[in-house]
């Protein structure tokens, strides 16, 4: 992305500046750079929403993906630009969609704690169980991540969440919480029923992948 480019102007919300470039030139409107990015991709990743209504109102997809399968909503919801995310999902963007990795937008706002872009996709139906390539969900990466705030509403969302469910390796959101010794994450995925026994791959349970000190405080909630 060259600094003096219309898809610089984009991303850094230059939106009269595009205007008069589109005017002279329309078919910018939907050009991809060496990326496979239209300016629509820039403008969202920016965090621009006078510049994402603008290009949606010329017919622009709201939809388009480039080289990775990155569509406009995931480069917002990765960015937390949520007035953006609310703009596409509002226009009816593919809450669902994935990158070529299987990353969704719901997995990676709750990777980066981005409250309120998760609960905006919820809201929009986005699959609470979604996986990547590596079978992980947006459990997995909250957990891991020691987002407990994240954690905390996909469980209030979670009348379908699958609190057990294994990545290829056979972890479970306990499993990462328990390795990285995220204590709180941990306790609270124990007291909505996350099984402390299921084993990976390795045959290992969360228990073996513990502190002493978490595998006490895990077995006082189960009343062991």
């Amino acid at each position: 992305m060259s600094e003096n480019s219309v898809y610089d102007m984009a991303y850094r919300g230059k939106t009269t500046d595009v205007k008069n470039l589109l005017n002279e030139n329309e078919r910018l409107k939907t050009a991809k750079d060496g990326n496979s990015r239209m300016l629509i991709h820039w403008a969202a990743l920016g965090g621009h929403d006078d510049l994402v209504r603008y290009l949606l109102s010329l017919d622009v997809p709201v939809d388009p993906t480039d080289d990775m399968d990155m569509t406009p909503l995931i480069l917002a919801a990765s960015a937390g630009r949520e007035k953006v995310v609310n703009t596409l999902l509002n226009e009816g963007a593919n809450v669902n969609a994935k990158t070529q990795e299987g990353h969704s937008a719901l997995q990676y706002a709750a990777s980066k704690n981005w409250k309120s872009i998760c609960v905006a996709l919820l809201e929009k139906d986005a699959y609470i169980n979604i996986t990547d390539k590596r079978g992980a969900t947006p459990l997995h990466r909250a957990a891991s991540k020691g987002n407990i705030a994240i954690v905390k509403l996909l469980i209030e969302y979670g009348r379908n969440l699958d609190i057990d469910s294994k990545d290829v390796d056979g972890n479970s959101a306990l499993h990462l919480a328990c390795e990285e010794n995220r204590v709180d994450e941990a306790k609270l995925l124990v007291k909505n029923g996350a099984t402390t026994t299921l084993m990976n791959k390795q045959k290992k349970t969360p228990l073996d992948l513990a502190s002493p000190g978490l595998v006490r405080q895990l077995k006082e909630l189960q009343g062991n």
